[in-house]
């Protein structure tokens, strides 16, 4: 397959470098010194099992000189989904699928406003990633997911071969019969890491070990899954609970992007995450003061130092 990575940082590089080693074309669409490395060294994967590098098919920070690809692996902030979406357009073709991985729920219909309707699905990966350094991709942990499906979750030949191309470069991506709650159910989980671990600066061992943040971390969740109930979302029942119980299985020293992007001083994007909730709650007609809260904290962070 011709699949495009929009744009070849954590999640995007993570499978860049795994298709390209199972023999897909790759184009990376990267910037400034991260292109650069990855131009002259090729990408690099590190994860605890040892270190990969491929040269991809085509590295460049130019879709127009890409051409028509099969999909496209967007994973961005949210706050770049704009300008990045409109840098998809020279490549799609009739059949392309557009694949976000974004933070949130809303990437889907953000995408749908500028891309056309029939090249967008809906996804959430499952994955600890970062660039460690230019050219370099640091995965924290062995577990991966990735889990998309068309926005309705009927199957489709296009998703199947985008999914077929990630098990076969041993990327586990379950199928989905319901996407949005799919979807939903990370963000839900993600609202109390990416919340409390960013505003109390801890850890989840944190959030674990101390009853006051447990606390605070479970109503984040409990009003985060009522505003997705409200607005139609099939969830597991119980999830609330069982969200607590995985969290509490996780390793201590973890946190959320948001709270290392806040300690090195860099944008956060918290506008899809508890600011979300909070806009959200509005349209479901229910409260969440305590996602509210913690946006209202953060808020001074957005912009990054």
């Amino acid at each position: 397959m011709k699949i495009a990575t929009v744009a070849t940082g954590g999640i995007g590089g993570f499978l860049a470098v795994k298709l390209s080693e199972s023999g897909h074309q790759v184009a990376t669409i990267a910037r400034g010194a991260h292109l650069r490395a990855i131009l002259d060294a090729g990408l690099a994967l590190e994860q605890p099992s040892g270190k990969e590098t491929v040269h991809p098919w085509i590295a460049t920070d130019d879709a127009s000189k890409v051409g028509e690809v099969d999909a496209i692996i967007f994973g961005v902030k949210g706050d770049a989904l704009e300008a990045a979406a409109r840098a998809c357009l020279p490549m799609l073709g009739r059949e392309t699928v557009v694949i976000p991985f974004l933070n949130g729920v809303e990437a889907a219909d953000r995408l749908m406003e500028i891309l056309p309707e029939r090249c967008v699905a809906n996804g959430m990966a499952q994955v600890s990633t970062t660039i460690s350094a230019p050219g370099v991709i640091k995965q924290t942990g062995e577990f991966n997911q990735f889990v998309f499906a068309e926005r309705d979750s009927r199957p489709s030949a296009r998703i199947d071969a985008v999914r077929a191309a990630l098990s076969e470069a041993g990327v586990p991506a379950p199928e989905s019969d319901d996407i949005e709650r799919d979807v939903w159910s990370k963000f839900v989980l993600f609202s109390g890491v990416s919340g409390v671990t960013a505003a109390a600066r801890c850890t989840i061992g944190d959030i674990a070990g101390i009853p006051e943040l447990g606390a605070l971390f479970r109503q984040v969740i409990t009003e985060t899954a009522t505003i997705g109930r409200a607005l139609g979302v099939a969830f597991e029942d119980g999830i609330e609970a069982s969200i607590w119980e995985r969290v509490q299985a996780l390793p201590g020293a973890m946190r959320a992007s948001t709270a290392i992007d806040l300690e090195n001083g860099r944008p956060l994007e918290i506008d899809w995450i508890s600011g979300a909730a909070a806009r959200l709650s509005e349209k479901a007609e229910v409260d969440a003061p305590m996602n509210r809260a913690i946006y209202a904290l953060l808020l001074p962070h957005k912009a990054g130092r």
